[in-house]
Order: structure tokens, then C-alpha cells, then sequence
């Protein structure tokens, strides 16, 4: 492991045991990985999307530095982490945006630019959401990849490191729940 990746671990640890100092080195560094994260993400909504990638940012960098319970075990498990408080706050955000009392309609993203399966198919991050809820029940560590390799943008070797499994294994593990989530999705084979 990096220099670089042990002092973010150490820093997140740090600040949980209630160094405030820790945060003082950790904020910049966290936030701008973020940022790029939420930066990636926001390219592939639709154009005019309300919700903006510094927005993004602040409202899971503030829920994350408020985990009291989670014992950070590596970089990667903290950026995890934070995929899921992001796809959880786009989801939210679509879903009130969208709700049917509120006069919204349904807003279709292509799949290719959610998953990048080189496909030429539509839906939306709801449905996606809702896909991976699905596909949870059944895999909780294929939900888990697709999550960390879509909203945080790790690698095979992190999203491993986080998993406590081989980056073969999650090499796997994604294959399946693309195939999966393209059948769930458009309701036809590949």
C-alpha cells in the first residue's frame, strides 16, 4: 500500500478516535478524490441535471466524516463507503425530482454511460438503483462491485482490498452483474 493510501487510512482513523487535527490534513485530500468522483459521475447524467457534482460532494462528504461506527480499514473502504452515500443521495434526488405528486416525469439515462456496457439501451438511475437492490438480495458482493466500480470509480485491486477478495474474483463478480443487470434492465439476453 502507498505512503499516500496508509495516511488516509490513518488520518480517517485519527479523527473517528477524535483528533481533530487528523481532519485538518485529511479534508483536502478527500475531498478533491471526491470531488473527481462525483465530477465523473455528474458527466454521465443527463445535460442540466440540478443536482451539481460540488453538491454531490458536500452532502456525502458530510454524511461520511459523520460515520461515527465504521472503523475504516483501508482508502479503498472509505471511498466504498462513499459510492454507496452517493448513489444513494442521486437516487434520492431522482426519485423526489420525479415523484408523481410532484408532477415529475421519469427521466431515461442511457445505460451505456451508467454501467459502460457498450450497449444501446435506456434507463434510468431509479431502475438501476432498483437493479441493484435486486441483484443484492441474490450476490451482496456483485451489488457491492458494481457500486464501488460505478459510483467510486475504484479498480479491481481496490474494490478486492475492500472486499477481502482477489481482483480475479471481482474481475468475475463484475462480468456476471453486467450480463445480469443488462438482462434485468432491458429484459433480453446480450
Amino acid at each position: 500500500m502507498s505512503d499516500q493510501k496508509k495516511d488516509v487510512t490513518e488520518l480517517l482513523n485519527r479523527h473517528q478516535g477524535g483528533d481533530k487535527s487528523a481532519m485538518d490534513k485529511l479534508l483536502p485530500t478527500i475531498y478533491e478524490e471526491l470531488k473527481k468522483i462525483a465530477a465523473s459521475y455528474m458527466r454521465k447524467e443527463r445535460p442540466g441535471h440540478t443536482l451539481e457534482a460540488t453538491a454531490l460532494v458536500n452532502e456525502a462528504y458530510f454524511k461520511l466524516i459523520d460515520q461515527n461506527h465504521v472503523q475504516w480499514q483501508s482508502r479503498a473502504h472509505f471511498y466504498g463507503v462513499a459510492a454507496q452515500i452517493m448513489r444513494r443521495i442521486l437516487c434520492d434526488h431522482a426519485r423526489a425530482k420525479h415523484a408523481d405528486k410532484r408532477g415529475g416525469k421519469d427521466i431515461r439515462i442511457p445505460l451505456e454511460d451508467i454501467l459502460n456496457l457498450g450497449i444501446q439501451v435506456e434507463s434510468g438511475i431509479v431502475e438501476l438503483d432498483d437493479a441493484i437492490n435486486r441483484l443484492a438480495e441474490m450476490n451482496e458482493r456483485q451489488a457491492k462491485v458494481v457500486e464501488m466500480r460505478f459510483f467510486a470509480g475504484l479498480s479491481n485491486e481496490e474494490i478486492a482490498e475492500t472486499l477481502g477478495t482477489s481482483p480475479a474474483t471481482v474481475k468475475r463478480d463484475w462480468t456476471f452483474a453486467k450480463a445480469w443487470l443488462f438482462k434485468e434492465l432491458t429484459g433480453s439476453e446480450q
